[in-house]
């Protein structure tokens, strides 16, 4: 197999603080992996604005200015981290064999991006970074990550244990991503859907380099829900199953008043009828809601519209003088 080209994509948003030292270490691992023969020299590094407020785009824009690897992709607004992946994935299916994605917060090992390559030179076209452990994280994200896993499981969801967006994936399984169009994106779901020859390959997460996490509790949650509604329809079965019963549950209450009314002596009362009303009352507005939040993606589907709108490209202006690491000697660079 020759070398192939590698792209590393970047997804960004506020990412000032840790934009360097993401920079650094890609570069050298990116050299790395060229002088074991791994990759081709015409490997790169895609960083993806989504619609930062920070410096994130001018440093991605002076980091295309002086290292022949990083490339830059703004996008107008913020999509969602989702959506700018996506775009840093259609982007660079066009010239790459092969792409990693990571997060810009540097918590995925870079040094198993060799692993993820050998699996690829076994003939793997996808290849999962999995976790391989959560000792790190607090005892509420622990417990609510594992949850949401056997959760989403029982729900009929195939995912990944303990994957988030770090993996690799090959020129054909690209060109399969793009065949699917939906606006509600939930790759981690979707990726598993192209089938083809897949690899696990564990390592331990690390702490964030530097910055703040851009998912916060209403993020995560808001995530976690998009995937469950984008890829289940057992919660509106269960709403069919909850009125079922309910429905069942009131027929025997009725038959019930019936066999007092004419047999007993009736107290007359109203806290029997509050509970009753509350009870109806909550569950069908819930049952609305959730109703509404599939038709909501329904109407989402429909119209079609782009699922993101690139607003600058920023590509290497020099090629040889202003390279910040020589091929032979990764360790030099030009401040």
């Amino acid at each position: 197999m020759d070398n192939p080209i590698l792209t590393i994509v970047v997804p960004c948003y506020n990412e000032e603080a840790v934009l360097y030292e993401t920079e650094r270490q890609l570069t050298e691992t990116i050299f790395s992996l060229m002088n074991e023969g791994l990759v081709s020299p015409k490997s790169n590094i895609l960083f993806i604005d989504d619609g930062s407020r920070d410096q994130t785009w001018p440093i991605i824009e002076e980091m295309t200015k002086k290292n022949r690897l990083v490339k830059g992709l703004k996008l107008s607004r913020n999509f969602g981290h989702q959506k700018a992946l996506l775009a840093g994935l259609e982007a660079a299916k066009e010239e790459a064999d092969c792409v990693i994605s990571i997060d810009a917060d540097l918590q995925d090992d870079v040094s198993v991006m060799r692993e993820f390559l050998l699996k690829y030179r076994e003939g793997c076209d996808i290849v999962y970074g999995v976790r391989k452990s959560r000792e790190k994280d607090t005892v509420f994200k622990r417990a609510t990550a594992q949850g949401y896993y056997r959760m989403m499981k029982k729900l009929g969801v195939d995912l990944v244990y303990n994957h988030a967006d770090y993996r690799l994936m090959s020129k054909r399984a690209l060109e399969e991503l793009a065949r699917f169009k939906e606006q509600n994106l939930f790759l981690r779901g979707v990726v598993l859907l192209i089938g083809f020859k897949t690899a696990e390959v564990l390592y331990d997460r690390k702490e964030r380099a530097a910055g703040e996490s851009k998912y916060p509790l209403k993020k995560m949650l808001a995530f976690a829900f998009d995937g469950l509604t984008s890829f289940s329809v057992v919660p509106i079965r269960l709403i069919t199953l909850v009125g079922l019963f309910t429905f069942l549950s009131s027929s025997i209450a009725g038959i019930y008043a019936l066999f007092v009314k004419f047999f007993g002596h009736v107290d007359d009362g109203w806290t029997s009828i509050i509970i009753s009303i509350w009870f109806l009352g909550g569950f069908m507005l819930m049952s609305l809601g959730l109703i509404g939040e599939y038709i909501g993606k329904i109407y989402q589907e429909s119209k079609q519209r782009p699922r993101y709108t690139v607003e600058r490209d920023a590509a290497p202006e020099a090629m040889g003088q202003q390279l910040l690491r020589s091929h032979s000697d990764p360790a030099k660079r030009i401040n």
